[in-house]
C-alpha cells in the first residue's frame, strides 16, 4: 500500500508544473479526493522546512523597481523591499542572500521575509570576522554626522571619521551621502559594539603599492611628468601617477621665489627631474629649475670687478641687500658699501625692495656663483682731501647723530662724522653725554685729530668754550677764606655750595666746629680753601682750619713773647739778686707748664 502511495506522489509531482497548477480548482474542490490528499501532504512537507524566526539562505529570482523576489528551497518565495539591498547596488538575479523568516507562507505561497533582520542577526559576527581577516567590506553612506559619516556595514551603523574619507582633506562631506563605497574596519569596541571604518586606509594601501613600484624604477636625473597637487609655503607637491613628490621652494627657480604660487598653479601639468629618493621613507625629492640652464652659465663672460651693473632690490637684510642683475643672478651690497659714512647703518635706511639701482662690481666668483657689489663707489668720496677742508684745530658746526656711553657722533657733512669723547664734551665732570647734548643738536666742534686713511675724526666741544677753572682759581685762591653752605653729605664728607659753577668739598674731619660738634646740611660756615684740583675739578675746603690756625697763632705769639723775656732775664743774670732768682725760677716753672 505504501509503495502505491509513493508511486502516486511521484506521478503527481511529475505531472503537475508549479507554474501551471490550478490553485482555484484545488481550493474549489475540483481536484479528485485522492490527488487532493497527496497534494496537501506534499505542500505540508514543504511548509515544515520553513520555520519562523530562523535565518535561511535564499536566491534572488527577480528584481523589481520596489521589491526583490527571493526563493527559499526552490519552492517558497517571498518579496523584500529593495531599500534593504541599497548597500549592494551590484545585486543581480541568482545571487544568494540571507533572509529572516518573519511569517510562514500564506495560502498563496507567499513568505514574509526580511533581509535587514537577517543581516542584523549575523552582522556582528561578520564584522568581527572581516576585522580579523582584514577584509575589504562594502558600506552604504547613510548620513552625515558631527566629525564624519554614518555607514551601513552588514546592517550595523559604523562611524567613518572625516579624516578617514580620503587621503586629501575633504570639505564637502555631503557628496558621499547615498554612495556605496569600499571600506576597511579599523576599530571595534566589543563592549559598546561600536565600529569605525576607513576608506582612506584602502587608498593609502593602494598608493603605497604604487609608490613602492614607482620608487623601484626611479633613477636620479630621471625626468617625469606630473600634476601639481598641493602648494605650500615651503614647496609644491606633484602627483606622479598616484605617488607624490616634493619640489622644495629652492628648487623651483634659479631666481629668488617669494611663494611657489609665483611659479606654478594647482592642477598644472609640469615636467620635473628626480633629485633624490628614499626607498625606506618613500620620499621623492623633485626639481623644476634643474631642467633649465643656470643663469650664471649664460652671464656675460666679460663682466669683471670694477664694471657697473644695474639691477633690482629683491631682498633686504640687516647686513645688506641682494640685487638681481639678471633672473637667477644676484649680487650682495653689504651695508658698509652703501655709504661713505663710518657709522654703521641698517640697509633699510638706504634701500627698499623693488628699487632700481646702479652698482659697481667689487668682486665676482663664477665658480661659487657669488658677486659683491658697492653703491658708495659710484658717489664722490667725501674723505678725499679731508685734511684741507677740516685741518686740525679748525672749528666747525656739526649735528649730533648718535649718542653712546662714551661720547657722541657728530656729522660735519654727508658721509663725514667724528667722535666727541665724553671727556671732550664739558669742562665739568658728567656721567653721560645726554646731560649735555641730544640727537639732532647742532654744536660747535674743534678738530682734535684726523686719521684720513682710517676715515676717523676726533672732535672736541669744550675746547671752544671758556674753561671755568681759570675763573675758579682766580676767585678761590688756595689759603683764602670763603663762605659756603653745606648742601649734601657723603660717606667721606660734604658738598658745599660756594655760589659758583663749581661746588666745593670738605672731608668729614674738616667739618668739626669750634664747639666740637659736626657741621650738618643747611649750615652756612666759613671755609678755608686748602687745595684746587684741576684734574678732578674739585675745590677742597676746611672749616676746622678757620679757627684752629687762629688759636695756633695766638699760642705761638705768647710763646715768642715769653722767650724774649727769658732771654732778657738771662742777659742780666749776673745782676740778679736772690729774690730775682726766686722770681725767675717761678717764671721758668710757669713756661714749662704751659709748654706741657
Amino acid at each position: 500500500m505504501a509503495e502505491n502511495e509513493e508511486i502516486k506522489k511521484a506521478r503527481l509531482n511529475a505531472s503537475i508544473d508549479p507554474k501551471d497548477f490550478d490553485w482555484e480548482a484545488f481550493e474549489g474542490g475540483e481536484v479528485p479526493g485522492e490527488d487532493r490528499e497527496i497534494i496537501k501532504e506534499a505542500y505540508a512537507a514543504t511548509l515544515s522546512k520553513v520555520v519562523e524566526g530562523e535565518v535561511v539562505e535564499g536566491e534572488v529570482t527577480a528584481i523589481g523597481k520596489r521589491e526583490i523576489t527571493v526563493t527559499i528551497g526552490g519552492k517558497s518565495e517571498g518579496v523584500i523591499s529593495n531599500t534593504e539591498f541599497r548597500y549592494n547596488p551590484d545585486l543581480k538575479v541568482g545571487d544568494k542572500v540571507e533572509v529572516y523568516v518573519e511569517n510562514a507562507e500564506d495560502k498563496k505561497g507567499q513568505l514574509v521575509l526580511s533581509h535587514r533582520k537577517a543581516r542584523a542577526l549575523k552582522s556582528w559576527d561578520r564584522v568581527n570576522e572581516a576585522y580579523d581577516k582584514d577584509e575589504i567590506v562594502k558600506g552604504f553612506v547613510k548620513t552625515r554626522t558631527k566629525g564624519g559619516m554614518i555607514v551601513d556595514v552588514f546592517g550595523i551603523e559604523a562611524f567613518l571619521p572625516g579624516s578617514q574619507i580620503d587621503i586629501k582633506p575633504i570639505r564637502d562631506y555631503d557628496q558621499f551621502v547615498g554612495q556605496t563605497i569600499d571600506f576597511k574596519i579599523v576599530k571595534i569596541n566589543q563592549e559598546f559594539r561600536n565600529v569605525v571604518v576607513s576608506h582612506k586606509a584602502l587608498l593609502e594601501a593602494e598608493q603605497e603599492a604604487k609608490r613602492s613600484e614607482l620608487i623601484s624604477k626611479l633613477e636620479k636625473g630621471q625626468v617625469l611628468e606630473g600634476v601639481v597637487k598641493n602648494i605650500t609655503g615651503y614647496g609644491v607637491f606633484v602627483d606622479l601617477g598616484g605617488v607624490d613628490g616634493l619640489i622644495h621652494i629652492t628648487d623651483l627657480s634659479w631666481g629668488r621665489v617669494g611663494h611657489p604660487e609665483e611659479i606654478v598653479s594647482l592642477d598644472e601639468k609640469i615636467k620635473v627631474v628626480v633629485l633624490d629618493f628614499n626607498s625606506e621613507q618613500k620620499r621623492i625629492a623633485l626639481g623644476l629649475k634643474q631642467l633649465a640652464p643656470h643663469p650664471w652659465d649664460a652671464l656675460d663672460p666679460n663682466l669683471k670687478a670694477g664694471d657697473k651693473v644695474k639691477g633690482k632690490v629683491i631682498l633686504i637684510a640687516d647686513y645688506g641687500a641682494f640685487i638681481e642683475i639678471e633672473p637667477g643672478v644676484e649680487g650682495l651690497v653689504h651695508v658698509s658699501e652703501m655709504s661713505w659714512s663710518p657709522r654703521l647703518h641698517s640697509a633699510q635706511e638706504f634701500l627698499k625692495v623693488g628699487d632700481e639701482v646702479e652698482a659697481q662690481i667689487l668682486s665676482i666668483d663664477r665658480e661659487a656663483r657669488k658677486m659683491s657689489l658697492g653703491l658708495k663707489q659710484l658717489m664722490a668720496n667725501p674723505w678725499e682731501n679731508i685734511a684741507a677742508r677740516y685741518p686740525v684745530g679748525s672749528a666747525h658746526k656739526a649735528t649730533v647723530r648718535n649718542i653712546t656711553n662714551f661720547g657722541v657722533f657728530a656729522e660735519l657733512e654727508d658721509g663725514v662724522e667724528g667722535l666727541v669723547h665724553i671727556s671732550d664734551l664739558s669742562w665739568n665732570k658728567i656721567k653721560h653725554p645726554s646731560e649735555v647734548v641730544a640727537p639732532g643738536d647742532v654744536i660747535d666742534v674743534q678738530i682734535l685729530d684726523l686719521d684720513e686713511a682710517g676715515h676717523k675724526l676726533s672732535l672736541g666741544h669744550k675746547q671752544l668754550t671758556p674753561n671755568p677753572w681759570d675763573a675758579v682759581e682766580a676767585q678761590f685762591p688756595v689759603g683764602s677764606t670763603v663762605e659756603g653752605t653745606i648742601v649734601s653729605t657723603t660717606d667721606k664728607g660734604a658738598n658745599i655750595d660756594l655760589g659758583s659753577e663749581v661746588p666745593g668739598f670738605a672731608f668729614t674731619r674738616e667739618l668739626v666746629k669750634e664747639d666740637g660738634k659736626q657741621a650738618v646740611v643747611g649750615e652756612k660756615l666759613a671755609f678755608k680753601v686748602i687745595e684746587l684740583r684741576r684734574s678732578t675739578r674739585r675745590i677742597l675746603l676746611s672749616h676746622l682750619r678757620t679757627y684752629q690756625e687762629v688759636k695756633e697763632k695766638a699760642v705761638a705769639a705768647e710763646a715768642e713773647t715769653t722767650k724774649k723775656a727769658v732771654k732778657k732775664v738771662n742777659s742780666n743774670i749776673e745782676k740778679t739778686t736772690l729774690g730775682d732768682i726766686d722770681a725767675l725760677a717761678a717764671l721758668k716753672d710757669k713756661l714749662e707748664a704751659e709748654e706741657k
